[in-house]
């Protein structure tokens, strides 16, 4: 999913997504242990996606702390 993708996202569905991004990720870390992932790239991405959502979670907050 693409960042532009995720802007036009609610706060509510970005939550949902994040939360199944991180237990994709728990699942791919578990697959990868047991030798069983054949594209560990894959881990790379969702990590990826799990800080582009994080960062756009906390935008809001920031400019208003300012």
């Amino acid at each position: 999913m693409e960042l532009k993708e995720l802007k036009t996202k609610s706060e509510a569905e970005l939550h949902r997504l994040l939360a199944e991004s991180r237990d994709n990720l728990r699942d791919l870390r578990f697959k990868d242990a047991s030798r069983q992932l054949k594209d560990v790239r894959e881990i790379r991405e969702v990590k990826k996606l799990i800080a582009q959502i994080l960062t756009l979670l906390h935008l809001p907050k920031q400019s208003s702390d300012q």
